[in-house]
């Protein structure tokens, strides 16, 4: 439930602007993503968890620096292909997102490389991922 929550929220932010031809297809795929990579927890930011710095971290450590930093900063954000993202995510957690979302892995990375970028930058406008707030409260502020 939360997985869906959350991918609705991220599908708002990222508006009719995203590349994918499903709308919100790369906001479910987000959300989806999001929540598997904290076990389930994303929905509940009791603790103002936010999985989005573990996520960044993820990407980091795979040798993404530099398209992770454009996206968090203010300039132009650099892109990143499905199979630089799907190298960076463990295999269990791509696979149950691709079928949490109806699709091939393959498909999800590509949709997650096409749609992270944008909504990474959306919710770090300031140049820096925002503190001390769960990831849907973080979402509801950059739509307001």
């Amino acid at each position: 439930m939360a997985g869906n929550d959350l991918g609705s929220l991220l599908g708002g932010l990222l508006g009719s602007s995203s590349s994918s031809s499903s709308g919100q297809g790369g906001g479910n795929i987000l959300g989806s993503l999001l929540n598997a990579l904290t076990g389930g927890q994303a929905g509940s930011g009791g603790n103002g968890s936010n999985p989005l710095g573990g996520l960044l971290d993820m990407l980091t450590r795979s040798g993404l620096t530099d398209q992770a930093q454009s996206w968090v900063g203010t300039g132009e954000n650099q892109t990143v292909s499905g199979a630089q993202i799907a190298g960076a995510l463990p295999d269990d957690t791509l696979q149950k997102v691709a079928a949490d979302a109806g699709v091939s892995p393959q498909e999800a990375a590509d949709e997650i490389a096409r749609s992270l970028p944008q909504a990474v930058d959306k919710l770090t406008p300031n140049g820096s991922l925002p503190q001390g707030a769960s990831l849907e409260e973080i979402i509801r502020r950059q739509q307001l």
